[in-house]
């Protein structure tokens, strides 16, 4: 499980979710099971600990 340590970084990944950078440059997360767009990020910095588009992995959460 993933968690956040306070000290600005996680321990472990995020799974199921990827992230992308959209046209205006901020992150958003997408959820890998369904498809539906997830959170935005407003600093135009990438989540921590979730993969980036595309992630190379294939994992099946369907």
């Amino acid at each position: 499980m993933a968690k956040n340590t306070g000290e600005g970084f996680r321990r472990g990944a995020v799974k199921g979710r990827t992230q992308f950078q959209r046209e205006d440059g901020l992150w958003q997360k997408r959820n890998e099971g369904d498809g539906k767009f997830m959170a935005v990020k407003d600093d135009g910095k990438p989540f921590k600990g979730v993969a980036k588009e595309p992630d190379g992995r294939d994992t099946n959460n369907s």
